[in-house]
């Protein structure tokens, strides 16, 4: 049996780096059709920008705040088979300005009627069955029991949600926590219980459940989602414990990551009310040197040294609050750069 069915893991999630020119150009060299391109200035205190082939071209949510959807001229303008093009927007292609952007591939696009309970509504998405991720734009109904379909074909266990029309904080469910917890994409807090947003509900292979509220549910508010299902050598979403000091948790993922983005979501012996934080292997891309952007803050990269990508996992080298806190329990998720094994190639066990 496979070890995994995704060789090459760039084929659906890739970071690609790029120098802004303030008046506009194609990004090449993602090697596909991006359908969620997240970009950061590395050195500068401009939002995170999420766009998506679902939401439409130059229509972008600012990760780290509670903005509504906004639509300009200049933004991402479109995707390409081999990246995205954009205008002259200040946030995404000042000039001179590093940027980094981490692209996923979805693909296969579809409409429908949501299911479950209340009225059913409209929703269209993109799905990407191979590597795990879909993007669902969906409309709610105000019936707790609503029902999304994210045609995955297996159970995600990650959820990231937001309101488009109205100024509502992003919101994360994550299986570690289970879906009566909620934590926020734009705030540093921890995990909350919440029945409302997922209504108590983990999802199945077929749908997510809504409860109430504007955020995810009010009647015909507007929402989109991305969402996220394990493939065994390219992608893991799980949790581990602080220790508080230095020599941290090594975390066994099953392929070298070429992405892993941190959480503190339960408090320990100190304060993991700490922001979240994201890691790739574009950026410097070497230990020692793995520097942190911040999804839930606008702030610059930070140079010191956290996190280290292993041929088959990560470890945390500092003793911090955001990532290593005694006691602390961190969710993270994490995308391969490569699988430790590939093919018909299975992990050799120790003796």
């Amino acid at each position: 049996m496979a070890y995994t069915t995704i060789n090459k893991s760039s084929d659906h999630f890739n970071t690609k780096l790029y120098t802004g020119n303030n008046t506009g150009q194609s990004i090449t060299g993602v090697g596909f059709q991006p359908d969620w391109v997240w970009i950061k200035s590395r050195t500068d205190t401009n939002s995170h920008n999420s766009w998506d082939s679902v939401r439409g071209v130059n229509k972008y949510l600012e990760n780290d705040t509670t903005k509504v959807q906004t639509t300009v001229t200049n933004g991402v303008t479109a995707f390409g088979t081999d990246g995205f093009t954009v205008g002259d927007r200040d946030a995404i292609n000042d000039n001179g300005l590093g940027l980094v952007s981490w692209n996923w591939k979805a693909g296969t696009t579809g409409s429908g009627t949501t299911t479950g309970s209340g009225t059913g509504k409209a929703y269209s998405y993109s799905v990407n069955t191979t590597a795990g991720f879909s993007i669902v734009k969906w409309v709610g109904n105000g019936t707790s029991g609503h029902t999304i379909p994210h045609h995955l074909g297996t159970t995600p266990q990650v959820v990231i949600m937001k309101n488009l029309d109205n100024a509502v904080t992003w919101i994360v469910g994550h299986k570690s926590l289970g879906f009566n917890k909620i934590i926020f994409l734009d705030t540093n807090a921890v995990a909350s219980t919440d029945s409302n947003a997922f209504a108590d509900t983990d999802p199945t292979s077929t749908v997510w459940t809504m409860g109430t509220g504007n955020g995810g549910n009010d009647n015909d508010v507007n929402y989109i989602g991305y969402i996220f299902s394990e493939r065994k050598g390219y992608s893991k979403y799980g949790f581990y414990k602080g220790v508080g000091n230095a020599n941290g948790p090594y975390v066994n993922l099953g392929f070298k990551p070429a992405c892993v983005i941190i959480k503190g979501a339960v408090s320990g012996s100190g304060n993991a009310a700490q922001n979240w934080e994201i890691y790739d292997n574009k950026r410097d891309g070497y230990n020692g040197f793995n520097d942190a952007l911040f999804p839930s803050t606008s702030a610059t990269e930070s140079v010191e040294d956290r996190v280290d990508l292993l041929s088959n996992g990560f470890k945390i080298v500092v003793n911090s609050d955001g990532v290593n806190d005694d006691a602390s329990t961190y969710i993270y998720m994490a995308w391969a750069e490569n699988p430790f094994v590939s093919g018909n190639f299975v992990p050799g066990t120790a003796r």
